[in-house]
């Protein structure tokens, strides 16, 4: 069942570590068939180098487990709010990288610092409140998926496809498991550029809207035109 999309999630995670955004068996990534509404998530503690696809859970969005003979990722219930409140994405990536990790725990945004960020995220990736005792006591991972869900009110996750969760770490998203990846690779190069630059000038400011409409809608927006056309 879900082949493919156990080879994509897979391959999605060993990406992880060739980019050294994870050590042992830390981090995680998930895809979703959107048909079935099953999601294929990396087993718990499993090292990445004993990762295949055979191992790997599939799982319905009530936490059901649908195949698999292992426990599925700690994380779990965080990535299934997200499916079930983010219906245009197809793939989340939770890992604990070294700069964007910091950012979270040190309960901070990441500011537009320039067009690397505005590139990707349209204005500044946020940091979640911290979970509340009765949230971390009572189903904790669920919560987490509760406490981004909460602080994306007001935000479009299709335009800011990551968050940080304060005290814990960065999770990101895409179209595919692929594109969560890419996503967290692009957020720790992005945390570490505004690390740098506050260090270097600590009264350093936001990139103007002018620039970040620019950069921005130039990749994304309606009438982008960064990047080759597509063929009908």
């Amino acid at each position: 069942m879900h082949k493919e999309l156990k080879n994509q999630v897979c391959q999605a995670n060993l990406e992880l570590q060739k980019q050294k955004l994870v050590i042992y068996s830390f981090g995680n990534v998930s895809g979703i068939d959107r048909a079935s509404g099953h999601v294929v998530i990396k087993p718990s503690g499993i090292p990445y180098d004993e990762l295949t696809p055979d191992k790997l859970v599939v799982l319905d969005l009530n936490n059901n487990i649908i195949e698999g003979d292992l426990n599925p990722s700690s994380d779990t219930p965080t990535h299934l709010e997200l499916y079930r409140k983010f219906p245009e994405i197809g793939g989340v990536c939770h890992t604990h990288s070294i700069y964007a990790t910091i950012w979270a725990q040190a309960h901070k945004e990441i500011p537009a610092f320039g067009t690397t960020h505005a590139d990707y995220f349209y204005g500044p990736v946020p940091v979640t409140d911290i979970p509340t005792a009765e949230e971390i006591a009572h189903n904790y991972e669920h919560n987490i998926g509760t406490v981004i869900i909460r602080r994306f009110k007001d935000l479009n996750p299709l335009q800011i496809p990551a968050v940080l969760v304060a005290g814990h770490g960065p999770f990101t998203w895409g179209k595919d498991a692929s594109e969560a990846v890419e996503i967290a690779v692009i957020l720790e190069q992005v945390a570490r550029l505004a690390l740098d630059t506050i260090t270097l000038n600590p009264q350093q400011k936001a990139i103007s809207q002018t620039l970040l409409d620019k950069h921005y809608l130039r990749k994304h927006g309606e009438n982008a035109y960064y990047g080759q056309k597509q063929e009908k």
